[in-house]
């Protein structure tokens, strides 16, 4: 590439990250106190990953996803996952039209920019996957048919802890198509402090303005295959690979998919940051998102390896 050329991808980058600061900025006025999360699920959707969220509720995990379909502008549908939801109700039927002697297709919910799956692990593992298709393809399948989803199309899924009465855990493979999953834990003192004299979030969300669009959303998408990995950057994160198929401390390492999701999500994360190239820091920063849903350890109790034995992995590569 030439220096020409490289002065006008380092160019709109900078623009892109000045851009996403200020969706950054309007976000952390509702999600207190949380902005490495906030960088996080932006860096997802830029990425075109899907996102799972875990953690105990009430702590905010619908309350992130609405707000990333209103500052993003995008058509948000919400699912409530229940243990009657039938597939059928993702996806939509065939509806016979007497007066045209015929059937038609009417789309459910899944038929939407954003999707908020609320609660994905309280339904059955029947309903579960039909997400399969949509997440993969941006397509479903209906009785023989296929048919499209919009674009962009970003799924957000927040699951209570499987320890919780009346969730069906998602199994590895379901777990694999979502490319990071984080957690919000509990808002710090000063934070906490600010929400109970606050607005209701909800209401703050009304007033929220929309800072991109999908057309800017998925013009920023595109841009990231743009964005400069160096060779030495590619072995360092085949280093990272290597060691989590030889570690003892896992089942079993990480697939090709899951190296892929790491480099588009450090992509991401150096174009959040302004920078036209992605540096070992990008890597790290997005890792443990990443993969700790994708690694199974050798303790009974663990489907996600201790925070631990991630930064045993990070510590153990050299950086180049």
């Amino acid at each position: 590439m030439s220096t020409a050329a490289d002065a006008i991808v380092v160019e709109r980058t900078q623009a892109i990250a000045a851009r996403l600061e200020r969706v950054i900025e309007v976000a952390r006025e509702v999600i207190l106190g949380k902005e490495p999360v906030i960088r996080l699920s932006l860096a997802c959707v830029l990425a075109r990953g899907h996102l799972l969220i875990e953690d105990f509720p009430g702590v905010g995990k619908t309350t992130l996803a609405l707000v990333m379909a209103r500052v993003l502008g995008l058509k948000l549908q919400r699912i409530q996952f229940t243990s009657d939801l039938l597939p059928a109700d993702i996806l939509g039927v065939s509806v016979y039209d007497r007066d045209r002697g015929e059937f038609s297709f009417c789309p459910g919910p899944i038929f939407a920019q954003l999707i908020l799956a609320d609660e994905v692990n309280r339904a059955t593992p029947r309903s579960q996957s039909a997400l399969l298709e949509a997440m993969e393809e941006h397509q479903v399948t209906v009785e023989g048919a296929t048919h499209r989803l919009p674009e962009p199309f970003f799924v957000i899924a927040t699951q209570n802890p499987s320890h919780q009465i009346g969730t069906f855990p998602l199994p590895e493979s379901q777990l694999d198509r979502f490319l990071m999953r984080v957690s919000l834990g509990y808002p710090d003192s000063a934070a906490e402090r600010t929400l109970l004299k606050g607005r209701d979030r909800r209401e703050l969300l009304a007033d929220m303005p929309a800072v991109l669009g999908p057309e800017q959303l998925l013009a920023m998408q595109k841009h990231l295959q743009r964005i400069h990995v160096s060779n030495a950057l590619l072995d360092y994160l085949q280093d990272i690979l290597n060691y989590s198929r030889r570690s003892p401390d896992y089942i079993s390492g990480l697939s090709p998919r899951a190296g892929l999701g790491v480099l588009r999500s450090a992509r991401a994360w150096a174009m959040l940051h302004g920078r036209s190239h992605v540096l070992p820091e990008d890597v790290q920063k997005v890792l443990s998102s990443v993969i700790a849903h994708r690694l199974t350890t050798l303790e009974q109790e663990a489907q996600v390896p201790p925070q631990s034995l991630i930064e045993r992995l990070v510590r153990a590569v050299p950086v180049p």
